[in-house]
């Protein structure tokens, strides 16, 4: 009787021929499912970030120009390129600096623009405006520039528990370590900041030095002539073979260093170790250095320490390559600790993004169930349980579409999915107080139950999806915010119109299909109705 009812009811609008179609359909059950599951999956491998990554991007445009003086460059080159530069579409600001035998050109883009098609054009268009600059100028250097992968998701400061191994050779084994960390996928850029560099320091008494009556810069050239770096010679034999000759380095300790011979005095030969005192050790030239304290069972322990920065690829999962590198990391410490080289942890976006995206979940959580709550007092337990079923699955479809169009999760993104929390379940409480008030009404229990449900969602489809696209463009204008602000909002107009239009679709599917399935017709009214006959 049911079915042949149903088959006969002619809904008016989208709503009831939703209703009508999926109440007794078998894949209503597993189109639930699906939504849920694509949702969680959607949840898990979507790439997670604290904040959304916003495309800064600029260039650099480096031009040697030896013997021209700051005013020179200026006119000569800082000029021509700022005007040929302002006819690149998508260039923002551009800023020019000239000094002593170079030029450079900094430009910086209109946030969001594509940052390859952009080093393009500049690249382009020096090139092809090349003969308007100085004959004598040198190749110009372009050099494009990040925000997305400049800034390090991970920290790492190494410092030396003991002296099992020498500072060059803990600098070394660092930079093993640096090599392997950069073969981890998704890693972009890996940096080691605060190292000194080993070299033997030369210092020279200035009281020999005069009594010589040689100056510093005969002693720099006599370094610089013996220091050159030869490189190895290549030749061919007669039977097509290579002979490699390695040339053995002109310094290799204290003695080949002292033993430079800097000038002359009166016939006889000046050495190094005559004038100054050499000593092998680091850049101490380098003044500054970088701590790192922490507490170690009760006690402060503080040592000198050298950063390593690594970043990742634009819209990839930082959890994920942290974990990667956390992983990589775990594997070596035995070896480091044996070498007395420790580590910690500075900086952790990874964990920090992490974090950020699961109180935001839980607190969208923890709305739903005041929702349903609330629910509860108003229109029962089981039309609470109805539409609070519909939250998840509005979540999961617009969590699944951001997925697919290349979003991460971030602070952001939850944001917008909180704001229209409130939003999406509108339309199953309208679904659903409609059929509750149907289903409470006189002269119901005559009403078979199929086309009461159907009914009663078809009766609400126009003006509910009225209201719906009211809501949907106030948020269109949002997306049409620029600069700064428009790429950080971008994720609130992209995603809470998906959320309403699912919350539609999904209130007209599965409010009618649950109640089928858990709420009944009011029997006090079939004896209130009893009785007047």
């Amino acid at each position: 009787m049911s079915m042949e009812t149903l088959a006969n009811l002619k809904p008016k609008d989208t709503a009831g021929k939703l209703a009508k179609n999926f109440i007794y359909n078998p894949l209503t059950a597993l189109l639930a499912a699906f939504l849920l599951l694509i949702g969680y999956l959607a949840l898990e491998i979507m790439p997670r970030e604290e904040d959304p990554q916003i495309a800064i991007s600029g260039g650099s445009i480096i031009v040697p120009a030896p013997g021209l003086s700051p005013q020179e460059v200026e006119k000569l080159i800082i000029e021509p390129l700022e005007q040929k530069l302002r006819e690149v579409k998508g260039i923002e600001h551009i800023y020019g600096v000239a000094a002593d035998n170079v030029g450079i050109v900094n430009v910086m883009y209109y946030i969001g623009q594509n940052r390859e098609i952009s080093n393009l054009k500049i690249y382009d268009k020096v090139m092809q405006n090349m003969d308007l600059l100085p004959r004598n100028i040198m190749q110009p250097i372009i050099k494009p520039f990040d925000i997305d992968i400049d800034i390090p998701i991970i920290n790492i400061a190494f410092f030396q528990q003991n002296q099992t191994v020498t500072y060059p050779e803990f600098i070394q084994k660092i930079e093993n370590l640096k090599r392997d960390i950069s073969s981890i996928e998704n890693i972009s850029k890996t940096e080691l900041k605060g190292a000194k560099k080993e070299q033997f320091n030369i210092e020279v008494d200035l009281h020999k030095l005069k009594s010589y009556n040689l100056s510093l810069g005969q002693i720099a050239n006599g370094i610089n002539a013996i220091a050159t770096r030869v490189p190895n010679i290549k030749t061919p034999t007669e039977d097509n073979k290579i002979a490699i000759f390695g040339i053995k380095n002109a310094i290799e300790s204290i003695q080949d260093v002292e033993n430079i011979m800097v000038a002359e005095y009166f016939g006889s030969p000046i050495y190094l170790r005559d004038i100054a005192k050499v000593t092998a050790g680091l850049n101490e030239q380098r003044k500054q250095d970088a701590m790192i304290m922490f507490e170690e069972n009760g006690v402060f322990k503080n040592y000198n320490q050298v950063t390593m920065s690594i970043s990742k690829l634009a819209g990839t999962n930082a959890v994920f390559v942290a974990d990667d590198l956390k992983e990589l990391l775990e594997s070596k410490k035995v070896e480091l600790e044996k070498l007395g080289i420790g580590y910690k942890i500075t900086r952790d976006y990874g964990e920090r993004a992490n974090e950020a995206v699961n109180e935001l979940v839980h607190h969208l959580l923890i709305t739903i169930i005041i929702i349903a709550v609330m629910l509860v007092f108003f229109l029962g337990w089981k039309e609470s349980l109805i539409v609070t079923f519909t939250v998840p699955a509005i979540l999961a479809v617009t969590l699944f579409v951001a997925y697919l169009g290349d979003q991460t999760i971030n602070r952001i993104t939850l944001f917008a999915f909180l704001l229209s929390l409130g939003l999406l379940v509108d339309a199953a409480i309208i679904v659903i107080e409609n059929i509750h008030r149907h289903l409470h009404s006189r002269g119901s229990e005559s009403r078979d139950m199929d086309e009461l449900l159907v009914t009663a969602t078809d009766e609400i489809g126009a003006p509910t999806n009225i209201a719906t696209l009211a809501i949907i463009l106030t948020m269109v204008p949002m997306a049409f915010v620029g600069g700064m602000m428009g790429e950080f909002m971008k994720p609130i107009p992209l995603n809470v119109p998906i959320a309403l239009i699912a919350s539609l679709f999904i209130a007209y599917i599965f409010t009618p299909y649950l109640s089928k399935k858990l709420l009944k017709k009011d029997n006090h009214i079939i004896v209130s109705t009893a009785e007047e006959k």
